[in-house]
């Protein structure tokens, strides 16, 4: 039954979700977990295999699911025309079938920018709220859809020079929508209407990072009654007021770019990636509403270089904070002091967040394995789950179910 709920203090934007849909990146709290029961444990590219469907062009933006129907974005090339299709589609979640695709943005041939390796002309994730999905390619712009696939506005006023491509996903901030556009000169960050894609606000991100550019998606959290949007960027993650865009504090790390985990927030404390050439994680205490400015000397609760992701988010369950580095290397630590449990190789190279579902830690590697992990302060592997095709998206959750897209497929795991 769909119905008003209020995430506090992960996620502070009404929303109108059942308990178990999968609304934006890493789930209806933003932080990789799922309440979902009789989750798939075993599968390989054809057992344990719901449905798969192609899908359309390229793209490594997750699915995400509200109700009976998963939403993700897609790059198809015109045929004849070198252009490229920005796409929205809508599936079945039951069986796979594409309801509708939708072309919602297109890049002209020549003009597409250069794109990492690890990276896509679709990889924002969609977020879906009050029966509207919104959906963002960076520079091309942001729009709105009806869940019949009708777009109701387009925003492609807000113009910055991409570097790699895109990757931060939009986030509801009240009846607004949030996003960065940390791009190669000038970054900023900005608000639009949620009912009519107007700019609410536009702020400039400032840094004094040399290369400026990166891809995080922000968290909204609440200290001390105040609402704050937590968005790391190049050199610094910046806290904002959702009012208006205002500064209200923040915490540098040097150099650090093309930032890109989503961050995390609990026992008091943000825990976030920093970016190239030389990752962090850093433990953080928020500024409460009486403390203001730069508060690197005195809110930084602990950093921990080895094993830190430049990719993949953090999940944070418990006492213990859980990440994995880009190279395979997955670590526990103790979330408050960020003392070292355990660290052990996965082995391949990893871009998707990790999820906690069934009381269970699923990672997923770049060549299609998924690795699931028992949580706790002693490392113990329970699958080791091989698709057979290269995986950048991070998964969606529901009951009894994993929804992992491929480079060419959407698979639903779990018995049909």
């Amino acid at each position: 039954m769909i119905r008003r709920c209020w995430f506090l203090p992960l996620m502070l934007a009404a929303c109108r979700v059942a308990a178990l849909d999968w609304p934006e990146f890493r789930g209806p709290d933003g932080n990789g977990h799922s309440a979902a029961t009789h989750v798939p444990l075993h599968w390989d590219a054809t057992n344990n295999v719901a449905w798969k469907t192609a899908i359309p062009g390229s793209g490594w933006s997750s699915p995400v699911l509200v109700g009976e129907n998963l939403y993700l974005t897609t790059a198809a090339p015109i045929e004849n025309s070198g252009d490229l299709s920005l796409r929205t589609l809508c599936l079945k979640a039951a069986d796979g079938e594409i309801l509708w695709d939708t072309e919602v943005f297109r890049e002209e041939k020549g003009k597409a920018p250069s794109i990492h390796q690890k990276n896509g002309h679709a990889s924002p994730t969609p977020l879906v709220l009050d029966g509207r999905v919104y959906v963002h390619f960076g520079h091309m712009g942001t729009a709105c859809l009806d869940t019949a696939g009708k777009v109701i506005w387009r925003q492609d006023t807000l113009k910055y020079i991409p570097i790699h491509g895109s990757g931060g996903s939009p986030i509801a901030v009240g009846d607004m929508l949030y996003f960065s556009c940390d791009g190669g000169s000038d970054p900023f960050v900005v608000a639009l209407d949620r009912a009519t894609g107007a700019v609410r606000w536009k702020q400039p991100r400032v840094t004094t990072a040399k290369k400026t550019f990166s891809f995080s998606t922000a968290q909204l959290i609440e200290v001390d009654g105040q609402k704050q949007i937590i968005s790391p960027g190049s050199g610094a993650v910046v806290a904002y007021s959702p009012k208006d865009g205002s500064e209200l504090w923040r915490v540098r790390y040097g150099e650090g770019y093309s930032v890109i985990p989503r961050p995390v927030y609990g026992h008091g404390l943000l825990f976030l990636g920093t970016g190239y050439d030389r990752p962090l994680v850093y433990a953080i205490r928020p500024g409460k509403p009486s403390e203001t400015g730069d508060l690197t000397d005195t809110h930084v609760a602990w950093t921990l270089t080895k094993g830190a992701p430049n990719t993949p988010s953090l999940l944070l369950e418990g006492d213990e904070l859980y990440f994995v580095s880009d190279a395979g290397i997955a670590t526990c630590v103790d979330a408050e002091t960020g003392k070292v449990h355990w660290s052990e190789r996965l082995g391949g190279d990893f871009s998707a967040s990790p999820v906690l579902a069934e009381g269970r830690l699923y990672f997923q590697n770049e060549s299609g394995v998924g690795f699931v992990v028992k949580p706790g302060k002693q490392f113990e592997l329970l699958a080791k789950n091989d698709l057979g095709e290269r995986s950048l998206a991070s998964y969606a959750v529901t009951d009894g179910a994993l929804f992992i897209r491929t480079a060419e497929h959407l698979y639903r795991i779990g018995a049909k």
